[in-house]
């Protein structure tokens, strides 16, 4: 394989030495464009290919014709240094993504520049705004630190979404799709154009429904998103309301050959890959009995927002936003003696971690019981950000930030239990809550020098409070105070071709799942970028190295807590070195390629594990789920005006599922094709168009994981006085060929 990267990088070079003269420039970002108000939101945020950050741009008709049920990151799968996964294994329901191979929590999202990602968990939960794609306009991913941004740090990347733009245009817009696994989604969505020149509403209505590839992982998803805005002149006035309603069969604890064969299941991942354990019961004996029916996850969360979008003049616009998030729901669990007991090991079964009391029944003592439980979450979230830009050519400028504040109220419910000992329905067995403040400002500018040469800089200052008392993170009261400095330059060889190299600082506070696991220092991450773009008619072209070095680093550990979440720990020092390049080549007038790849080393410089009883110097070992190669491909065939025919493809290299370089740990490569197809139809003059659409995922019907889970234990119980250390891995196996297919009508 790794003839590969070296075979592209080759076929790189003369397609860029062989590449039209530039005609048409994207505009100079030093040169204070006429930016759309809608844009002013995530102008802020967002940059061009003048500012030394390592950036892809996704517009709506980009993604648009694959939107047909799929999560935004399975709809983001192809873009470079991407990996995507899904628990119900087709891209329904909860989905994942890791971008140079960390993962979401290290992703920072915003919504119009609003922070997305949970302030506790740091988590990005997409399956509570499903058919959320159906409401974005554009996208930006900033891989690597990025500029300075609203929420949590990234670590990793940032993803900022822009939601629908105001419409001119009246139009009404119906859509449906089904496929594979029963997955159904129907979407109705409406906006009444500018009345009188200045007030619009729009709205969107979703509802996607799927049995899932494994085994009970089905999917119910609702959502909305409404919109009113007012528009006079240099004014833009956006209230939004959107959210939505899930209910997915718990599907988080994937295939793990070890406890299969411990309850006498078939473990043969080949053959047996759609089972499911989630919700299993046992008798007291410890025979079979089936799957509890109502083991789900069941969540509601409504965002509102108002925007406040001002140009003052050719020089000066303004943003300010409020915003408010309402979250509730819970996890229902069937919690069984035996298998808690006997298979996991775990005291939930027990009475006293319900709070109840052992006692006797006909003359024998009982402490443990079968019971349903819910685990509740209930928290608000809300704020204000604000960024005022300033850009007359030489300079550019932005000031900004934001204050935000979380509450969140943990409790757990027991529903029914086979021995109660006088317990009530909906007796709460636990309850905690803690809360968090996250304030930041930021100040960005870049210069024109005027001699082929840009320079760019942006200082950040966040302040972030977290506080807790739950009896799994323990007390926590942690304050921490961050300052993040970046700065680049770029030159300019010519107008087709620009260099860039760029620094960035950046700090990152635990979640809660870090505090459940012991006491975590924050992170903190030393970027490097180094890279070429080159635009022309015909062909764009970006290349980066990337050098991205870390202190303490909160690196995923392959285990998993008892909702699915993975955990992580700190190590001493680890860095990742990769090279990238993307490119989009338009062959001819019907044909375009767009090839991309990642190249990386991903290491921890030092790590140390204790292996049967004994403190382990490993040396250098791979950083968990960070593959050294990932490519991506995209070619598009367009024979007619109204046809297009796109082959997408996806390789992404071993990895490792833990820190310690096990074989046991290992995920195959794998790769898989989708093939996607779009026809457009005029329908007369009763409706604007009807447009067809089909998606192919997996069409070689490839046997792959695209993700998994590690652990380790000492057996010290085998051999009494020996310490034996065992491992064992867990896997989420994808679906293999299958369909959707759609249709669109618009009026």
């Amino acid at each position: 394989m790794k003839i590969i990267p070296l075979s592209l990088a080759i076929l790189f070079l003369p397609l860029a030495a062989g590449a039209q003269q530039i005609t048409n420039q994207e505009p100079d970002s030093l040169q204070a464009p006429e930016i759309a108000l809608d844009e002013v939101m995530v102008s802020a945020l967002r940059v061009t290919r003048e500012i030394p950050i390592t950036f892809t741009d996704l517009q709506k008709k980009d993604f648009q014709p694959r939107n047909l049920g799929q999560d935004i990151p399975i709809l983001l799968n192809y873009l470079p240094a991407v990996v995507t996964t899904s628990d119900a294994g087709a891209g329904v329901g909860y989905t994942g993504i890791r971008v140079r191979g960390s993962d979401a929590t290290r992703v920072n999202v915003t919504i119009n520049g609003i922070p997305y990602n949970d302030p506790e968990s740091h988590g990005t939960f997409w399956v509570n705004m499903p058919d959320f794609a159906s409401s974005v306009e554009n996208l930006q991913l900033q891989r690597g630190v990025g500029t300075s941004t609203n929420g949590a740090g990234a670590f990793g990347a940032s993803l900022n979404l822009l939601t629908d733009k105001t419409s001119e245009d009246a139009y009404a817009l119906v859509s449906s799709s089904a496929g594979s696994y029963h997955t159904l989604k129907n979407t109705v969505k409406f906006s009444t154009g500018l009345m009188r020149g200045h007030v619009e509403m729009a709205g969107r209505l979703s509802r996607i429904t799927s049995d899932g590839y494994i085994d009970r992982a089905s999917s119910a998803l609702d959502s909305y998103f409404l919109q009113g805005a007012y528009l006079n002149g240099h004014t833009l006035i956006k209230a939004l309301l959107f959210g939505g309603h899930e209910v997915t069969y718990q599907s988080w604890y994937g295939f793990d050959p070890a406890t299969l064969a411990a309850i006498g299941v078939d473990a043969n991942l080949d053959t047996n890959r759609t089972y499911n354990i989630a919700g299993i019961q046992f008798d007291d004996a410890g025979n079979f009995e089936g799957f509890y029916g109502n083991q789900v996850d069941n969540y509601k969360q409504d965002h509102f927002q108002l925007h406040w979008n001002e140009n003052w003049s050719a020089s000066w616009s303004s943003h300010l936003a409020v915003h408010y998030t309402r979250g509730r729901g819970f996890y229902e669990e069937y919690v069984d003696d035996w298998y808690y007991s006997n298979i996991l090991f775990a005291e939930d079964s027990q009475l006293s971690f319900i709070g109840r009391e052992d006692f006797t029944l006909n003359g024998e003592e009982v402490n443990s019981t079968d019971y349903i439980r819910r685990r509740w979450l209930d928290n608000d979230f809300y704020g204000t950000v604000f960024s005022a830009t300033y850009a007359q050519a030489p300079v550019r400028i932005v000031l900004g930030g934001g204050y935000n504040f979380y509450l969140g109220d943990h409790f757990g419910e027991v529903l029914w239990s086979q021995y109660s000992n006088g317990g009530p329905i909906r007796d709460r067995y636990y309850e905690d809550d803690s809360r968090k403040t996250d304030l930041n400002f930021f100040a960005k500018s870049s210069y024109d020098m005027g001699t082929d040469w840009s320079l760019f800089g942006d200082l950040q200052y966040r302040r972030v409070g977290y506080r807790a008392n739950g009896a799994e993170t323990g007390t926590v009261d942690d304050s921490f105070n961050f300052f993040n400095p970046k700065a680049g330059v770029t030159y300019h060889l010519n107008p087709a071709n620009n260099i860039y190299i760029s620094y960035a600082r950046a700090h990152r506070e635990p979640n809660r799942n870090d505090y459940e696991s012991g006491a975590p220092k924050p992170e903190k991450l030393n970027d490097f970028e180094l890279g070429w773009r080159f635009l022309s008619d015909a062909l764009q072209l970006n290349a980066n190295v990337y050098y991205m070095r870390y202190k303490d680093q909160l690196v995923l550990t392959g285990e998993l807590n008892d909702v699915g979440a993975p955990l992580r720990a700190n190590v001493g020092d680890s860095y990742r070195l990769g090279l990238e390049m993307d490119a989009s080549l338009d062959l001819s007038t019907k044909w375009r390629w767009e090839p991309n790849f990642a190249l990386s080393s991903n290491r921890n410089v030092d790590f140390f594990f204790e292996r049967d009883g004994q403190l382990r110097d490993l040396g250098q070992t791979h950083i968990a789920y960070s593959p050294s190669l990932i490519i991506g491909n995209r070619l598009t065939y367009a024979p007619l005006e109204a046809l297009q025919l796109s082959l997408l493809t996806k390789y992404v290299g071993k990895q490792f599922m833990g820190n310690i370089d096990s074989e046991a740990s290992v995920l195959k490569a794998y790769s898989q094709t989708d093939l996607n197809i779009q026809y457009r139809l005029d329908v007369g003059d009763w409706a604007d168009g009807l447009t067809l659409s089909a998606l192919v995922n997996n069409l070689f019907d490839a046997y792959y994981e695209s993700n998994g889970y590690f652990y380790t234990y000492d057996d010290d119980f085998t051999n009494p006085g020996t310490v034996t250390t065992i491992e064992g891995a867990g896997y989420y196996p994808q679906a293999g060929i299958h369909f959707l297919l759609g249709g669109t009508l618009r009026f």
